[in-house]
């Protein structure tokens, strides 16, 4: 199915949050996912389906100042 990530169209097999953050390689801790612009918990990722067409946002915490 095809997601629009970070506004960016990715082809993905993942079925939900979980299984596209495996994907793309990304830790568990420092990272925060909305879709259709809503946060999504951590605890409530592998619940939280993906749809064809869906828009998720991917923000990684980064050190600095």
């Amino acid at each position: 199915m095809k997601v629009l990530l970070n506004n960016k169209e990715l082809q993905t097999e993942a079925q939900n949050i979980v299984e596209l953050v495996e994907q793309l390689g990304l830790p568990l801790q420092g990272v925060a996912v909305a879709v259709a612009g809503k946060i999504v918990k951590r605890t409530e990722w592998a619940a939280t389906d993906l749809t064809e067409g869906c828009q998720v946002t991917v923000i990684k915490a980064a050190c600095g100042g």
